[in-house]
């Protein structure tokens, strides 16, 4: 009896122990959260770091800021990276480099929203044709970082052309070609280092000619009706996939449902390859349906048709100067698109280039654009154009608070002309990107080379004469 007595007792006292003690799954979820999943984690960050330059200050040039002004007689300083000072009367510290802009223009680094630049790399062979993973109408999980050739000649060809930033966009062959990735325009081994702090990943869409063409005869699409059936049938499932996911399933991850998902949550912005104005409305009405936000249109002949509603849903038009004609849904383009949907109350006109060629002379397309606009009594000022090829590129890429203007704070992406930037005869003379001068057109030390061509002036040269081959 005793001894009964004495295990009783025992036994009592270790369950009242158990209990004042908290479970180890309480104690794990007060102390360790869970994590809530990112669409957007980076794997692959940028590893860009700024080259190092003393305060720089150019002076007694004409200013176009991005930002609508125009100020002559004026200049920029530039230091640690940043813009300091823009306007007439600056304060120069002791050891600013002084560059003298007499009959000079200064204006924000241009940047081009469309580029295919490293992942259609030179030579145009190939073996450097990177551009579309073109295995399946829906490939949102490739990303075109991964297939830029940071080597390709033509990154250092627009250098000269004043191009310090641009977006990398896979082609347009599929429904969903993948994300597309902002880079700063300076020369690595990487692509990691070009690769634009912060800058907010694009996805490419296409819609139109060429996704029923490319897969036609590959099981579909190949009509207009299969590929909006193709966009809903990706967007429908993503957003089970995000509900999901937010609703703390573990399950096992989906690259291309990430990427989805990052467009629906507005982590990702969507750029579409689109010519005609009736299927642009149809995309915005595709995204109203999934909740997601076009930040462009590419390409758009049409845009001038709904420049208005374009402008009333905040979406840009990326367009050509004067491209068209070249397949039906390219027919009806006009050269006063640019202007047309620029003119909108709010309207956002880009000019890009979409070529290897077109990114070295941006200006003059923009050019091209003000001299359309005047032969039918649209006038557009230096300082207003600028902006097609600055300020709002950078805004629909979502890097307007870091780039695009000559504001203070800013990096100082600058460019100095020798003259206006929209004249046929218009050089960039200086290039600069965070501070640094980055090209020079009289100074051979500042005009880098791709890895790729050093040498090739030698063999070039060798088999002229019959030489080493």
């Amino acid at each position: 009896m005793h001894a009964r007595l004495l295990i009783t007792a025992a036994a009592a006292t270790l369950l009242a122990a158990c209990a004042s003690q908290p479970t180890k799954s309480t104690t794990a979820a007060t102390t360790s959260p869970a994590k809530p999943y990112s669409f957007v984690a980076d794997p692959y960050p940028s590893t860009y770091q700024r080259i190092a330059s003393p305060p720089v200050v150019i002076t007694n040039a004409t200013v176009l800021d991005g930002t609508g002004r125009r100020l002559d007689g004026a200049g920029v300083l530039m230091q640690d990276g940043k813009i300091v000072a823009v306007g007439t009367d600056i304060a120069v510290p002791a050891d600013a480099i002084r560059v003298d802009g007499s009959g000079k223009w200064i204006t924000p680094g241009i940047i081009d929203i469309h580029s295919h630049l490293g992942v259609y790399a030179s030579p145009g062979v190939s073996a450097n044709s990177d551009g579309n993973e073109a295995t399946s109408p829906v490939t949102a999980q490739v990303w075109a970082e991964h297939s830029i050739w940071p080597q390709d000649p033509g990154f250092l060809t627009a250098l000269a052309g004043g191009i310090t930033s641009l977006q990398i966009l896979p082609g347009s062959a599929n429904l969903i070609g993948g994300r597309g990735v902002t880079l700063k325009n300076v020369p690595s081994t990487t692509y990691q280092g070009m690769k634009f702090p912060g800058a907010p990943w694009g996805l490419k869409m296409a819609c139109g000619e060429n996704p029923k063409r490319v897969y036609g005869q590959k099981g579909g699409p190949s009509t207009r009706m299969g590929n909006v059936a193709g966009y809903r049938a990706a967007f429908a499932e993503a957003a089970e996939y995000m509900k999901k996911r937010k609703g703390g399933d573990t399950g096992k991850r989906d690259l291309k449902e990430d990427t989805l998902a990052g467009a629906i949550n507005g982590d990702i912005r969507v750029h579409i390859h689109c010519y005609r104005a009736d299927e642009m409305a149809t995309m915005i009405d595709l995204a109203k349906e999934f909740g997601f936000k076009i930040s462009a249109f590419h390409h758009g002949v049409e845009a001038y048709k709904i420049a208005d509603r374009l402008a009333a849903e905040g979406i840009c038009g990326a367009l050509w100067a004067d491209w068209w004609g070249f397949k039906m849904e390219s027919f009806d383009g006009i050269q006063e698109d640019i202007v047309m949907v620029d003119r909108a109350k709010n309207g956002c006109a880009i000019v890009h280039s979409d070529s290897e060629e077109g990114i070295q002379r941006l200006n003059q397309e923009a050019a091209k654009a003000m001299a359309n606009g005047r032969r039918i009594g649209i006038d557009i000022a230096p300082e207003h154009a600028i902006r097609w090829i600055t300020a709002n590129p950078a805004k629909a890429m979502g890097i307007d608070g870091m780039t695009g203007t000559l504001e203070p704070g800013k990096m100082a992406d600058v460019v100095l002309w020798n003259g206006n930037p929209f004249s046929s005869y218009a050089q960039a003379e200086q290039v600069y990107i965070d501070g640094a001068r980055l090209y020079d057109r009289r100074d051979p030390r500042r005009q880098p080379k791709s890895d790729f061509m050093l040498g090739q002036d030698v063999i070039m040269l060798d088999k002229s004469r019959g030489g080493a081959r």
